[in-house]
Order: structure tokens, then sequence, then C-alpha cells
């Protein structure tokens, strides 16, 4: 076992990353350097034992990368790897350009992509199956010569195998012998599947005495499956992006992959404790390149332990692995109780003490908050999206409805004027009453939801002056099935933040401008809540 503090955690196995190059193809993705070498920091922390900084030479982009790599980033873990293809075919490879780029990245590791298809290399390279062979051996044989270590990516291997498979051997074993570290087999079209994979992987293990990766695509589905399957069958070499990034539907996702290496096959490929940053740095990553995360990523999604049916809950309560495959802290998640029509009673309970309420012993209680969830329900609400709601309402219960509030209502109206110019003035009037006083405010603002919101604001801060850290950071509105056009119910979901958490509150009316009042009332009565400030009588 080597040092995991200047190497990968085991070089007898290599989790390699590629976001910064093929994950960057996604669409909707553009990555600055800056970005890039925030990336490569994030997956360092995490201990991946390879990151794949992109094309040096191909776009001044990926050059810079590497060249303030070199300077800004003192890797612990991983290594910086350097990506290209083999010499041009008729051309010497001490007269290869894009060679010489790879050369003056000057990282340790250089990957070089190379065809394994026979169709490929006659019809993309135009060049014969003897020189496409030869571009493969004088390139490794250069770049090792020059004390790089070299891995080779077999492009569209598995499509070729089935179409050649001496030829598609042939190459493994041609990177081989000239002194390539690991011959990677990729998936480039995303149509294989793992039973598929695994004899293909074993076969060509057998046959060439290569060490062997996998790069799996995901157009069926199954890249994380193909890629433990290549583990099945003998490779020792997995390419990942983060989130599972990737040109079309993307690439093995690292989180799901490494989660299951270590946690379902025993291997440890991670230094010691990475593996509780799953969550974090898979979020990290997401906002760096400002995608929203999805939710029902598998380990690190907020919903991956996320509980909603009453049958479930009732499970859980007695032993939470009854209904969740691993503990969540392992990989930085946690567990949340989902609150909706579905909710039993042990839903309510385990929500309860998730929100630090004892419920236990108080069946009358429970059964009225229940109650009360799925009459609301009914009527358009769902408080497994509006956890700040639903805790609003739990308290109005536990205090027997005593009602107690920050500030009460009196009215509240909008004006929306259209100008002759064609734009438009949109004013709101709030009449509310806190710790005793009437207030009246007026405020302006761009939509009668943004006026109604300064309007609460311009009321309440100069009481509450806590409110001023408050901030709304996302508002979602949607029509709900029953009725038709503009006579439909709809709900809005607000999310706010104090600086240092966020909440959900949710409003449901038979216009959007009330239903926006009764979220944003919410959203500021929790914010007073989190804040510790009493409430009036």
């Amino acid at each position: 076992m080597t040092d995991v503090s200047t190497s990968p955690v085991d070089d007898a196995f290599h989790v390699f990353d590629t976001t910064l190059r093929d994950g960057a193809q996604r669409e909707g993705i553009s990555l600055s350097v800056a970005d890039k070498l925030t990336i490569a920091r994030h997956l360092d922390d995490f201990g991946v034992g390879f990151i794949e900084g992109g094309w040096p030479g191909a776009n001044p982009r990926d050059t810079e990368f590497f060249a303030r790599a070199r300077k800004e980033i003192d890797f612990r873990h991983a290594q910086l790897v350097a990506f290209g293809s083999t010499r041009r075919a008729g051309v010497r490879v001490e007269e290869d350009p894009q060679l010489r780029a790879l050369l003056e990245a000057e990282t340790p590791v250089i990957t070089l992509v190379a065809k394994a298809h026979d169709r490929h290399v006659e019809l993309a390279l135009r060049t014969t199956l003897e020189e496409n062979l030869a571009m493969v051996r004088d390139t490794v044989a250069y770049l090792r010569d020059r004390g790089r270590r070299v891995f080779v990516d077999c492009e569209h291997f598995f499509d070729g195998y089935r179409a050649n498979p001496d030829y598609a051997k042939q190459v493994v074993r041609t990177a081989h012998e000239a002194g390539a570290d690991v011959v990677v087999l990729c998936d480039t079209n995303g149509g294989m599947l793992p039973a598929q994979v695994q004899a293909f992987v074993s076969t060509v293990l057998a046959d060439t005495g290569a060490r062997l990766g996998i790069h799996a695509q995901d157009d069926t589905g199954c890249a994380v499956a193909n890629s433990l399957a290549a583990v099945d069958g003998g490779a020792t070499h997995v390419q990942c992006t983060a989130n599972g990034y990737g040109e079309r539907v993307g690439n093995a996702n690292l989180f799901p992959v490494v989660a299951a290496l270590e946690l379902k096959y025993g291997r440890r490929v991670l230094p010691e404790g990475a593996l509780a940053e799953t969550t974090r740095i898979s979020h990290a990553i997401a906002e760096v390149v400002n995608l929203t995360p999805s939710t029902h990523q598998p380990y690190v999604g907020v919903s991956a332990f996320a509980h909603k049916a009453g049958l479930h809950a009732s499970a859980i309560k007695v032993d939470p692995d009854l209904y969740q495959h691993i503990d969540p802290g392992l990989v930085g998640n946690s567990m949340r109780m989902l609150v909706s029509d579905m909710a039993g009673r042990a839903s309510i309970e385990l929500k309860g003490k998730e929100l630090g309420i004892d419920l236990s012993d108080d069946r009358e209680l429970v059964g009225r908050v229940v109650a009360r969830v799925k009459e609301r329900e009914l009527s358009g609400y769902t408080y497994e999206a509006a956890d700040a709601s639903f805790e609003l309402l739990l308290r109005e219960e536990v205090e027997e409805r005593t009602t107690r509030r920050y500030f009460g209502v009196e009215s509240w109206r909008t004006i929306v004027e259209d100008r002759p110019d064609g734009t438009h003035a949109n004013e709101a009037t709030v009449k509310l009453w806190a710790k005793g006083e009437r207030i009246v405010a007026t405020a302006e603002g761009n939509g009668p939801v943004n006026a109604l919101d300064r309007a609460l604001r311009v009321g309440l801060e100069r009481i509450y002056p806590e409110l001023a850290r408050l901030e709304l950071v996302d508002y979602k509105v949607r029509i709900l099935e029953g009725k038709h056009g503009t006579e439909s119910t709809t709900r809005v979901l607000v999310s706010t933040s104090d600086g240092s958490a966020e909440w959900n509150t949710i409003g449901v009316a038979d216009n959007v401008i009330a239903a926006s009042w009764e979220a944003l009332s919410d959203a500021y009565t929790y914010g007073l809540l989190r804040a510790g400030v009493e409430p009036q009588e």
C-alpha cells in the first residue's frame, strides 16, 4: 500500500476521473480555466488517483490549465494526466506537434486515444490496419522513453471487438508490449450491456495479458453497471466523470462507481475518510458547472435516502436498515422523512424527531397532524417539498393552536398598472399588526409578488431587524389539475436563505398572488423562528 498523502491509494487499482475533458463535452457545460482548477482541487480532495485535465495544444484553454495547475495546485492524492492521440499516419513521432504539446504539459501521465475498430481505422484515419498498429507502438514507446507513464484508450473497442476480435485484441497487445501501463477498453457509443462487458473483458485479459481499464458511456443507462462488470471481468482501472457528465447522455458516474467499489466490493479506492465527502464533492462540482444537482442521483441526491410511504416509515422507526441499503452518513448524506398524504403516524413521529420535537407519547396529537396533512394535501399542498411550512403546521398543533405569530395580517393588496408606453408599474400595500403596533407599508417591485415581498420587508424589518438577512432564492409556480386555464388552483413554492441555511415554504390558492403571499408569510415566520425570535401572543 502506498502513502495516500502523495499518490493514489493503491496503484493496483485506479480511479481515473475525466470530468475536465470528457465530462466537459456535456451540452450546457463550458468550463473556464478557473472552473477547471476549482474542480481539480475538489477531485484531489476526494482522493481520485488520476485527473485527466484536457488536451494540451488542442485549444488555448487546456494549454493554460496545465501551465497553471503545475504552479497553483499542490496535488495531495491525484496525478494530473494530459490527453492526446497517437501520432498521425505517415508522420514520425518526433515531428508530430501534438506530441510535443503533450510533453510540454509536463504531466507524469499521458493518455493516448487509439483506434481499435478496423472500420474506423480505414474510414476515419484513412490508413491501413498495419500503420495504425505502428502508430500505437511508436507513440507509446516514444513517450515512455521520455519518462512518461502511458495509458492507452482503445476507442470503439467493444464495437470493434464484435466486428473483428482478432484486430481489436492486436491493438491491445501492441500497446501493452510497447510499454503502456494500462489499456482502456472504451464503450465509445455506449451500447454495451453488463454481461457482454464482463465476458469481453475477461477474454481480452486472458488473451493479451495486458492490464485493462474501462471507459463506459451511458447511452443504454448501463455505464455504472458496465464499469462494475468490467471490474468483475478483471479490469483494474475505471474511468468516470463527476455526476456522470459527458457527451450525449453522459459517462459512468464517479460517485456511485466509487461508492459501490468501497461499500459493495469492499475495495479501498479512496483515502481514509474520503468517502464521507462524496455528497459534498458532488454538489460542489455541480455548483461550479452551474447545473442543479440531481435530486434522485444514487448515494448523493437529496432524495437518495428520503422516505415517503407510511409502511416504510413504520419499519424505519424500528430499524433504518430495513429500507436503506447503506447508512447515508457513509457517503455524507442523510435520511429524510417526507410528509405527504401517504404519511402515517410513524412518518409524522420520525419527522418530528428530525425537527427536534418528540411526539412519541401523544397519539392524539400525531393523529391530528396526520389528518390535517392529508386534508391539506387534498387541497393541493405538498409538504414533502416544503419542510418549513410543515414544521410551522406541526408547531401549531403541538402548541394546541394557540396561534402565536410574529405578525397578524389585516389586509394586503397589489396593483398592476399598464401604462401607455408599454411599461408596467407594480405596487403592493400591506396592513399588519406586530407587537401591538398597526403597520401600513407600501412598496414597488418588478412584479406583483416582488412588490408584496418588499412591502412585507418594509413593514416588518424595523420591528424584526433579523429579516434583513433573509433572501428569496427561488420561486416556483405550478398549476394544479382539476380546473382549466385561469380557473385552476395555483401552488407556489418559495425557497429562502439566511446565508447559512435554506428552507422551503408553500402556498396554495385560486390565484398566484394569494398563494405567493401565503408562501412568503411562512418563509418570514420560519426565518424568525430560526433566528430565535420570540413570537408575539
